[in-house]
């Protein structure tokens, strides 16, 4: 049938997030760091999204579009409240974790040894809203997510102080060096530190980092870490 339906321009988009927050049937989700339409049928094509996005990413369109179905929409909102923390808020909203490092006795030093330093969430490198505010100026940790298990001080030695976002080359799907040209172009990044195992696969997200780093046309300052599997430095 032919019906009005929402349409996102994903050129345009921020990756803010708002629009699906804003969509009570769960039409868009966010894919890539991109708003994307889900599914026709999920779309009431009232445009609740239209009002929220701040870079007119999202138009109204008629077109060829399945029927909007109010029962498989109740369905998948029980799916997504079963699947959301128990407060209600989805645990991929962004948010700055703010620390507090003042200075301390040293025996507060000793029993807040183990304290994380964790600045951000998310932290996978897919679920970060590229136009997250905590980017802007932003020391960034690019980290294979092995390498927190492998070396015993990784918070205190990489993640203080850094902005983190993680992935793992072999296992997720895509290339990681769009989603990271977008955060390089669009933030004043001050420097980034890439930290990755030694095994081969790992080179992957090195790899995304380098040719971020071409594509933006920024000069950034930038290292790599080498992590041993048994948890020592190779180089960096």
């Amino acid at each position: 049938m032919i019906r009005k339906m929402i349409q996102i321009d994903a050129s345009k988009c921020n990756g803010c997030g708002a629009c699906a927050e804003a969509c009570h049937e769960g039409a868009i989700g966010m894919v890539g760091g991109k708003a994307t339409l889900l599914r026709d049928d999920y779309c009431d094509g009232l445009g609740d999204c239209l009002p929220v996005c701040s870079v007119g990413a999202i138009t109204f369109v008629e077109r060829e579009a399945l029927e909007y179905d109010e029962a498989e929409v109740k369905k998948n909102m029980e799916k997504k409240k079963a699947k959301n923390l128990p407060c209600g808020c989805p645990g991929t909203n962004a948010k700055a974790i703010v620390r507090n490092n003042a200075p301390t006795t040293q025996a507060k030093q000793t029993a807040e040894a183990a304290a994380s330093q964790l600045n951000q969430w998310p932290v996978q490198i897919k679920l970060v809203p590229v136009n997250a505010p905590y980017l802007d100026g932003a020391k960034l940790l690019v980290a294979a997510d092995c390498t927190a298990y492998a070396y015993a001080n990784f918070h205190e030695d990489f993640i203080k102080g850094k902005i983190t976002l993680i992935g793992c080359p072999k296992l997720d799907e895509g290339d990681y060096a769009e989603k990271l040209t977008e955060i390089f172009s669009r933030n004043n990044i001050k420097s980034i530190a890439v930290v990755r195992m030694e095994v081969p696969c790992c080179g992957g997200i090195e790899n995304a980092v380098t040719r971020a780093l071409q594509n933006c046309g920024k000069m950034i300052p930038w290292q790599v870490v080498t992590i041993s599997t048994d948890g020592q430095v190779l180089e960096g």
